[in-house]
């Protein structure tokens, strides 16, 4: 079944107005844009001709048993209820092990949800009903299975955008979650700003969520590649760490730090890395060899 944008978009409305009346209270649904909304209505209004943003919420979920706190991340593809929606538990009080089994978990039941189906209340609901079994009896997730069976999970690379990166603390930031996590791949500073994440899907997408939240706006992952593995991922993996990648820049405004960096240098190291189709992706023009 499909529907247009439109229509998706009305749904996607009548959903929010249901979390706002399930969560009453002032910052219990906190929307990455404040004008998410408003921005929609006037499109459906048609006094906005531009497609709005997407709609990105964070909900703080209270667990009764045991007394701890989930941050369910959501992201509305303008597309949803008829295309999958995105969505991201966590919890200080979780490890890494414990909140990739329960992003698992979550995944999993909303993947039983029909094209056109709304189901971020029903996710909600899934989380308060079955959370506590991943806080609850630590050790009995890592024990050792009699007869273990492959473990399938999925390899995950993801080609993020920024109209620039310069700030010191933010470069500084990208490079600690990087390294902090179990990811390769690059952050180019300057004008434009290029990050690549690869590694397990949960890893990459904590990742994109720790760096973007709570306030880089101009910032967009424009290409996603995924594969299905049973081992560990390193053969899969186009880069060797997570790093800092500094280029040649085009001219210098001063003060502002304004530079623009060697997309031709750019390119030679995405062929290196046997990424070259991502160029076109990235700027929207085809790439051409430095010698021709």
């Amino acid at each position: 079944m499909s529907a247009s944008v439109k229509e998706s978009l009305q749904l996607q409305l009548l959903e929010m107005e249901m979390l706002f009346s399930m969560f009453p209270n002032q910052g219990e649904v906190k929307l990455e844009d404040v004008n998410a909304l408003t921005n929609i209505k006037r499109y459906l209004e048609g006094t906005r001709e531009a497609l709005p943003p997407k709609i990105e919420f964070v909900i703080t979920l209270q667990i009764e048993e045991p007394k701890v706190k989930i941050d369910l991340q959501v992201t509305m593809p303008h597309s949803y209820p008829y295309v999958a929606l995105q969505l991201f538990g966590r919890s200080s009080e979780l490890d890494r092990h414990q909140q990739l089994l329960l992003n698992k978990g979550l995944t999993s039941y909303i993947g039983t949800f029909d094209p056109g189906e709304l189901c971020i209340c029903a996710a909600i609901q899934w989380l308060q009903d079955n959370s506590a079994s991943y806080f609850l009896n630590r050790k009995l997730v890592y024990e050792p299975s009699t007869q273990a069976k492959p473990v399938k999970n999925t390899f995950l690379r993801m080609w993020i955008y920024s109209h620039h990166i310069y700030q010191q603390d933010l470069r500084k930031k990208i490079l600690d979650v990087g390294k902090r996590l179990d990811v390769t791949g690059f952050c180019m500073t300057g004008k434009p700003g290029i990050i690549c994440v690869e590694g397990f899907k949960e890893h990459c997408e904590e990742f994109w969520h720790t760096i973007r939240y709570p306030n880089w706006k101009h910032i967009s992952c424009k290409h996603a590649e995924s594969v299905e593995t049973e081992g560990n991922g390193e053969d899969l993996r186009l880069f060797h760490c997570f790093e800092e990648l500094l280029l040649e820049a085009h001219g210098d405004y001063g003060l502002r730090n304004d530079y623009h960096m060697n997309l031709g240098q750019f390119l030679e190291f995405l062929k290196k890395h046997k990424s070259e189709h991502v160029f076109q992706i990235l700027f929207g023009i085809e790439s051409k060899s430095s010698d021709s």
